[in-house]
């Protein structure tokens, strides 16, 4: 009778002749997560990951275990079981020790039972009934309610042992992380591009984050800040380069020399040409902005086409374009950045704010208002200093 994590496939399960690909990909990343916990037996069949710890854990790890399971792209829930041998005797006995406990705080259960081993010689509602049975003697306050009980116990007979468990979490879902290829993420310090990072990362893209950095106007604290937001999808995706820009001086130069109601523009148009470079020699296929039609000035339909003019060599995804404001809250908080993204300290993206910004700007006009800048030499000083620094933690 031992601890087994359940982790239940989700859309791995679709897959066809490439299946295994994915699986893979999966169970590489899951040892990777859980090796500082100490050592586990994990194995996949039958759309089910089986993960057994080879020593005994405590509960702190094992919470620290669970939530790391359920952080992994590609599982849609996960199990906390206990297993048995294939004979009733066994199961009895398991669910008297472990199921049985969790049940004292519940008035009403119902039992389920799966039998994939078609060769178990009970079938499922002989096993509903006598599982029933045994938690009914140990907990004498119960009843059982099959339409709206409190618990659920679930008994899944498989090919080599059988598993007995109250209910799921959920887990992350979506694919695993770089199966989707891999793209460059304009990360700031507010709330918006971490969710659109998020949300690629849960397609199965693997991502490099990309900064852009103006002291004395943003201040260590607010780099500190976006540290830290990778830190958290970091807990999802595993290893996340930050590549941190220098941006002082092209912001600089833009407001010495550009109109006024130009200066956000101008700016973007820089920064999409330093992250598609940035992204290139990172083998980056597209880049990732956390943009939403409309949100401000800089987000409009034609603020837009004038950021994209700049991208020629990879596509741009927006993956909250069409999200309002509290819908994506909703996904930070869930992420858990919320908190952390709305902590005072303002990027590069709020220095020298336009008081009346162009909101349907023409390319032509963009092109003539920053043609006094080098701006290839611009890029280039930029990419020569850009920093970067290596995220990967898993315990937030």
């Amino acid at each position: 009778m031992k601890l087994t994590y359940l982790l239940k496939c989700g859309e791995l399960v679709l897959k066809g002749l490439n299946r295994r690909t994915f699986e893979d990909v999966m169970l590489a990343q899951l040892r990777t997560r859980l090796s500082s916990l100490g050592k586990f037996d994990i194995k996949a069949a039958q759309s089910t990951v089986y993960i057994t710890p080879e020593q005994d854990i405590d509960e702190i790890t094992a919470a620290e275990v669970l939530t790391r399971l359920q952080k992994l792209f590609g599982v849609v829930s996960v199990c906390v079981s206990y297993g048995a041998e294939k004979n009733m005797e066994s199961i009895f006995e398991v669910a008297r020790k472990y199921i049985a406990p969790e049940l004292f705080a519940c008035s009403t259960f119902k039992v389920e039972a799966r039998r994939s081993d078609k060769k178990f010689p009970f079938n499922s509602p002989q096993i509903c009934r006598d599982v029933g049975e045994v938690l009914l003697e140990s907990c004498p306050h119960l009843t059982v309610d099959v339409h709206e009980p409190d618990a659920v116990v679930n008994v899944e007979v498989r090919e080599t042992a059988a598993y007995l468990h109250i209910g799921s979490l959920p887990g992350a879902g979506g694919m695993p992380t770089g199966t989707g290829g891999k793209a460059g993420l304009l990360l700031s310090g507010g709330i918006d591009s971490p969710v659109a990072g998020w949300l690629m990362a849960k397609r199965g893209v693997k991502l490099v984050g990309i900064h852009f950095f103006s002291p004395p106007y943003t201040s260590d604290r607010a780099r500190e800040k976006v540290i830290d937001l990778a830190k958290i999808l970091s807990s999802y995706v595993g290893e996340f380069p930050v590549l941190i820009v220098p941006f002082t001086k092209i912001q600089e130069l833009i407001r010495e020399n550009c109109p006024e109601e130009y200066f956000t523009l101008i700016m973007r148009r820089m920064m999409m040409r330093i992250a598609q470079k940035l992204a290139f020699h990172n083998k980056c296929r597209a880049l990732v902005t956390g943009e939403s039609l409309g949100q401000v000035a800089s987000q409009t339909m034609d603020a837009l086409c004038s950021t994209d003019a700049v991208v020629d060599k990879m596509p741009v995804f927006r993956p909250l374009i069409g999200l309002d404001k509290e819908e994506i809250v909703r996904y930070s908080r869930k992420i858990g950045a919320f908190e952390t993204s709305i902590l005072p300290y303002e990027d590069c993206c709020t220095v020298f704010t336009p008081k009346h910004p162009k909101t349907r700007p023409q390319i032509s006009e963009l092109e003539k208002a920053e043609a006094c800048l080098d701006v290839d030499a611009l890029v280039k000083e930029a990419i020569e200093g850009t920093e970067k620094v290596i995220v990967c933690d898993f315990s937030i």
